[in-house]
């Protein structure tokens, strides 16, 4: 008797290769793509060489010099709507208190340490295994109504350069729905806040210290400006949303003044702001130029100009999306176990959900916040190839 599409399914799943996963993701991690700076190159060719063996179509869209996003593609001729896998290339750096070379992966258990493992080069291997099988889906007598994608891009970990490349021109293909391999524990995200960064510029009238009635000091109108802030965080904070929470601001960074003695002529702030799904970050800045300049804080001798320098954007889907369903379902016949919820993280899916309209998800292997950017960071090999298997069912679910 012939399997049911259920048993083909799983059966495909099955066919997923724990030892090219994780070959994979160990020639990944061993070949640095550390942001800031620009070296994404040698690992997108990692990348495209697994890629072009398992016989993907494979394209570089150049977002900068040796900075090329990845676009790789499994059934290209299928006529329906596909499904975008979306990761990036890009880890951050070491940092120190690594009890080994943390570009040369060891394995401990079933665990595999080293800089990227779970932020994302172990879901970007996870996504290539998933479409590898895929590949062979009619052997089990599976037909997929639409190609399946993988989009890698660079820059995520600073100012989302590969991103804003990537929806700069039209999607390739129709979706209809995109799952992002960032480490969320096998949970399935269906919303996410957004980033944003703000430059605040101060400059006031420098004066002797002995005559501070002389001058106008930058410093003090930055502390205002301050004060601003965490009354536009308290207010947002009176009004969470039931997912995500609140936008958030912090001021990571603030230098200014020229001396003791003198009264500060200069004072730089650098912003986080933390986006709801629809906030834009010149519309905060604009926002937040305009109480400023209410509050009395600029004029009589202070300037104050409030400008983006990067955004991310938020999303979320409806938590009924079949999207959402499908994805958590396949988690869970992968042999994983998931919910549904929002994050606090932000992703490059937001550029995907709102520049491309596609419904968008994050599920993928690693945690977040126990091992993403921090010393000894590692990934479950379990982990791994039980992501890889969700995908190919999640494909099949949606697309099958």
């Amino acid at each position: 008797m012939q399997a049911g599409p259920g048993r083909a399914a799983q059966a495909l799943a099955d066919r997923v290769d724990a030892d090219a996963l994780v070959a994979l993701t160990t020639a990944l991690v061993q070949t640095p793509s550390v942001n800031p700076g620009g070296t994404e190159g040698a690992a997108v060719a990692v990348l495209q060489e697994a890629c072009e063996r398992a016989g993907f179509a494979v394209t570089l869209q150049e977002a900068a010099p040796q900075r090329p996003n990845l676009l790789a593609t499994i059934g290209g001729s299928a006529p329906g709507p596909g499904l975008l896998l979306l990761g990036h290339s890009d880890v951050v750096p070491a940092g120190p208190d690594w009890s080994g070379d943390p570009f040369r992966v060891r394995r401990d258990g079933d665990r595999l340490i080293g800089r990227g493992t779970t932020d994302m080069k172990g879901g970007l291997a996870a996504a290539v295994a998933a479409m590898t099988v895929l590949s062979g889906a009619g052997e089990l007598g599976i037909e997929l109504s639409g190609p399946v994608q993988l989009a890698v891009t660079v820059d995520e970990e600073e100012l989302n350069l590969g991103s804003r490349t990537l929806v700069s021109a039209p999607p390739p293909l129709p979706f209809a729905g995109c799952i992002v391999a960032e480490p969320t524990g096998l949970q399935v995200v269906r919303g996410c806040r957004g980033a944003s960064y703000l430059d605040i510029e101060i400059t006031g009238r420098a004066a002797h210290s002995g005559r501070p009635s002389d001058g106008v000091s930058a410093i003090e109108a930055a502390a205002a400006v301050i004060a601003l802030i965490g009354e536009d965080q308290a207010a947002m904070a009176a009004q969470p949303d039931p997912l995500l929470g609140f936008g958030t601001w912090n001021v990571g960074l603030i230098s200014g003044g020229q001396g003791i003695s003198v009264v500060a002529p200069n004072c730089s702030l650098g912003v986080d702001r933390r986006l709801m799904p629809g906030e834009s970050a010149a519309v905060i800045a604009a926002d937040l130029a305009t109480a400023i300049s209410e509050a009395g804080i600029d004029g009589d001798g202070v300037t104050v100009t409030v400008r983006p320098t990067m955004e991310m954007p938020g999303f979320a889907t409806a938590a009924d999306h079949r999207l959402v369903t499908a994805t958590a379902d396949a988690v869970r016949a992968a042999g994983g176990s998931s919910s549904v919820g929002g994050w606090s993280a932000a992703c490059d899916g937001g550029y995907i959900a709102r520049d491309w309209g596609v419904p968008t998800v994050v599920m993928g292997p690693g945690d977040i916040n126990g091992q993403a950017h921090q010393p000894d960071e590692s990934v479950s090999i379990t982990e791994l190839v039980t992501a890889a298997r969700a995908y190919v069912l999640a494909a099949v679910a949606l697309l099958g």
